[in-house]
Formats: structure tokens, sequence, C-alpha cells
């Protein structure tokens, strides 16, 4: 890469730099990059994880508390009528017992959406934290660089005359 190229490649990039965040993508075949809006596509709402975790959770209180009381009526009945010799009392057994299964089953999947949101919701505070602490202290390092002792332009005079400037020799 010749200087010049170098030298415009830092110009048009110093044109283009912006407050936004910008990942580079490969091609995705249709002709577009997909490339994020100015404003980033990594952002996900609280409160959309609050809503939906809290959903989860409702529901699996509901089929707790309204969906599982049929549960041991239902057994009772299945014993009663197995000692009394119906046949009967076999096949409520069965449909209550896939009652419970279907009911766990879905109780646990509320159970794990609740869980993965708010891991979720934990993972990506942490990250922003990181992030945040991350560009922090690059901001705080970049602004010591712009502490100048003397006008832009000018010889800092803290490094001394021109004529102790490196490669020459002192008289000493």
């Amino acid at each position: 890469m010749a200087w010049d190229e170098w030298e415009q490649l830092k110009a048009e990039a110093a044109e283009r730099q912006s407050t936004g965040m910008q990942l580079n993508q490969l091609d995705s075949g249709d002709g577009s990059t997909g490339a994020p809006s100015r404003a980033g596509d990594l952002k996900v709402a609280n409160a959309s994880l609050t809503g939906i975790g809290g959903s989860a959770h409702t529901l699996y209180n509901q089929l707790w508390d309204k969906a599982r009381v049929a549960v041991p009526s239902s057994d009772k009945a299945a014993g009663n009528l197995t000692t009394q010799g119906f046949a009967l009392g076999d096949g409520l057994q069965h449909v209550s017992n896939r009652w419970e299964e279907q009911l766990r089953s879905l109780m646990d999947a509320c159970a794990q959406i609740t869980n993965h949101l708010q891991v979720t919701r934990n993972i990506h505070a942490g990250d922003e934290n990181y992030i945040v602490r991350r560009m922090s202290s690059i901001a705080t390092l970049d602004a010591g660089f712009d502490e100048r002792v003397g006008e832009p332009g000018e010889a800092n005079p803290v490094y001394g005359a021109p004529s102790e400037a490196k490669g020459e020799e002192r008289e000493g």
C-alpha cells in the first residue's frame, strides 16, 4: 500500500466518523450487506424482556393454581372407581396422568422462558457495563493526548530548542 493511498483511506475514515457503531459484514448474496442502521442493531429493550418474562411467570403461577386443581380430585375419583370394579377408573387415571405430564411440560417451558430472559437481561447489562467502562477509559486516554503545552503547529518548548533535536550532536 502506497503512502498516498494510506493517507486517502485515513481521510475517508475521518469523514465517515460518527457516534454510531459500524460492524463489517460479508455480502449476504442478494447484493445487500445487511449492514446495521446508523443507530445500531444491538439493542434489546429491558422493558420487553421484563414483560415477556413476567407473562411467562404469571402463566406458570396460574397453571399451578388453576390447572392442577383437577389432578388430585381426578386421581381420587379414579381410585374409587377402580376399587369398585369399574374399568372406567383405569381410563380416568390414564387421562389424569397424561394431563399432569402435559401440565408439567408446559410449566417447565414457562419456567425456562422466565429464567432465560432473566439471564439474558443480566448478560446484556453486564456487556453494556463492560463496553461503557472500556469506552470511558479510551475517552480518558484520548483526552490526555489533547492536552497541549504549546500552540498547535508550534514546537513544544518542553522538548528543547531545535538545535537539540534528535540526530544532532550536542556540545558539552
